[in-house]
């Protein structure tokens, strides 16, 4: 099982998963993805391509002595892991995304805005809907990696919040980033806020500045400049990009920008996987650690019920009285 963190993360976010998992028996690996933590930092915008990080988890696969894994992704995670199980299917037991829906023809504005709730962010007042924040970071680069590497541990604590009901109801704060001239309100930092303990112990966020304080943002917020790479490499899936191999979805009913519950943003995973489960929890975007047990056994349950081969441990003896 190998586990794909997404923005701004770090491997050390699936803990739980690895714990839970490796005690069931399942090899477990989740690596720093390219521009993280302890991994390769690239000085190329374009060398965040997916394409290019597709073949980092390739290699990785093949360095472990795999020939197919069950992939599983958060946030920028789950377009990697949608990447692999459209273009190797034969590298893939099964992929399991949370948050991120697929979109076969690239997670990308242009394909993102199209399915905005209208309701939610009318197009006049909200052209871009909650992606608004996607499309400054091709207006302003800089601007955007100053803000953040400006004070990291505010940062950090300002983002990783536990959802709530109330804040899907209400536009999200990406959706004015470019009308505002940049993130928190055109700040010049992230506001200073109390840590959400629900979502972010001490220890999480004091790996979190020292990796960031360390490589800072143009390796993680690089990945949001490749989008019409990311697109073409889209167009060149076998089969439209059809998946058939089995899928676990895991909306987060309270994630205000990935927003799956009211808009029409899961329709098209819903048309282009023929093996499609999903399951809803009732968190916000950062599920893992808002609620893992929960996380862990929705990912068990499907695992049990579509892919049993996959179990460690196939036989079962009926204890002795």
């Amino acid at each position: 099982m190998i586990f794909i963190h997404g923005w701004p993360e770090l491997s050390s976010m699936w803990w739980h998963q690895l714990e839970c998992f490796s005690a069931l028996g399942f090899r477990c690996v989740a690596p720093d993805m390219r521009g993280y933590g302890g991994s390769s930092q690239p000085s190329s915008l374009g060398d965040f391509a997916l394409e290019h990080i597709v073949e980092d988890m390739l290699e990785l696969l093949g360095g472990l002595g795999a020939e197919r894994a069950l992939w599983i992704g958060h946030d920028w995670g789950a377009p990697v892991v949608w990447s692999l199980a459209s273009h190797h299917a034969g590298k893939c037991i099964g992929a399991v995304n949370l948050c991120v829906p697929y979109l076969a023809n690239g997670f990308a504005p242009p394909n993102l805005v199209p399915l905005v709730n209208r309701t939610l962010y009318p197009e006049a007042q909200y052209p871009a809907g909650q992606w608004d924040y996607m499309l400054f970071y091709e207006k302003d680069f800089e601007a955007v990696r100053a803000v953040f590497e400006a004070n990291v541990p505010a940062l950090f604590k300002a983002l990783i919040r536990r959802g709530s009901a109330e804040a899907v109801r209400k536009p999200s704060r990406t959706a004015t980033v470019s009308r505002d001239g940049g993130w928190f309100g055109g700040a010049s930092q992230a506001p200073v806020l109390p840590r959400d303990e629900a979502v972010l112990s001490q220890e999480a966020l004091d790996r979190y500045v020292e990796a960031f304080e360390t490589n800072g943002f143009f390796g993680p917020n690089a990945w949001y400049m490749n989008h019409r790479q990311n697109m073409a490499y889209a167009a060149k899936a076998p089969g439209e990009g059809k998946l058939r191999l089995p899928v676990l979805f895991l909306h987060a009913a309270y994630d205000a920008v990935c927003e799956t519950m009211d808009s029409r943003l899961a329709e098209p995973m819903r048309r282009d996987c023929l093996d499609l489960t999903e399951a809803v929890l009732e968190t916000g975007h950062w599920m893992v650690q808002e609620q893992p047990e929960r996380v862990n056994a929705a990912i068990a349950r499907w695992l049990a019920a579509r892919v049993p081969e996959f179990w460690p441990f196939q036989e079962y003896r009926k204890p002795e009285v």
